[in-house]
């Protein structure tokens, strides 16, 4: 991924920003609806109206961009900001927006869509899953887990084991709502539904690790 960004040209975003933007919004929308194996990087570039060089010139190869599209969707709704812990910012609410954020991740139509798509190419494609896990997955874990180790630090919470806590954190939103969604038997919960949720697994996490 390239960090070589031109110099803006009057008002608004540098001009490789955008370009790099709708590669990854051709990408994403191309990913889910054709799948990995029928994207070719010069469908990206006609959907993003841009070159194919262009194409390459910020993303090296096709799994470079899958993994960059995966990364992007996360950050949407999990920034990297949500994992900062702010002075004098109570934990719990920390807690809250990442559990929000995350049930929002979780539960949208191209979330939902990606693991679907992951679980059929799976046995086909292990390193690809590989790669999906590392942009998406993983990344959120190794945050979490290092936002848990600054709050057992702090001495609010009692984490012996951040990474461990940081998967029981995220599995705790999933519940079984989500998976009912994979599976295309349920609805994503209604807005009430769901901030009770977030509610009720932050509560208990602190419970959990309160020292």
């Amino acid at each position: 991924m390239s960090n070589n960004l031109s110099a803006p040209n009057g008002p608004g975003r540098p001009k490789d920003l955008v370009k790099r933007q709708a590669i990854l919004d051709a990408a994403k929308s191309l990913f889910l609806t054709q799948g990995y194996a029928n994207t070719s990087m010069d469908a990206v570039a006609t959907a993003a109206g841009v070159s194919k060089l262009t194409v390459y010139s910020h993303f090296n190869d096709k799994e470079t961009l899958f993994s960059a599209a995966v990364m992007a969707k996360c950050e949407e709704q999990l920034p990297p900001l949500f994992f900062e812990l702010p002075d004098g910012f109570a934990v719990e609410n920390v807690l809250l927006n990442i559990a929000r954020g995350f049930q929002q991740l979780i539960n949208s139509d191209e979330s939902v869509n990606l693991h679907r798509l992951m679980m059929a190419l799976g046995s086909q494609d292990p390193k690809l899953s590989q790669v999906f896990f590392e942009a998406g997955p993983q990344r959120m874990l190794s945050e979490m887990g290092q936002l848990l180790q600054r709050i057992h630090d702090s001495g609010v919470l009692n984490i012996d084991k951040p990474h461990n806590a940081a998967e029981h954190f995220f599995c705790l939103i999933k519940g079984a709502a989500n998976f009912r969604v994979l599976l295309g038997c349920g609805e994503p919960p209604t807005a009430e539904a769901a901030e009770s949720h977030v509610q009720e697994v932050v509560g208990l996490f602190m419970r959990a690790y309160r020292p």
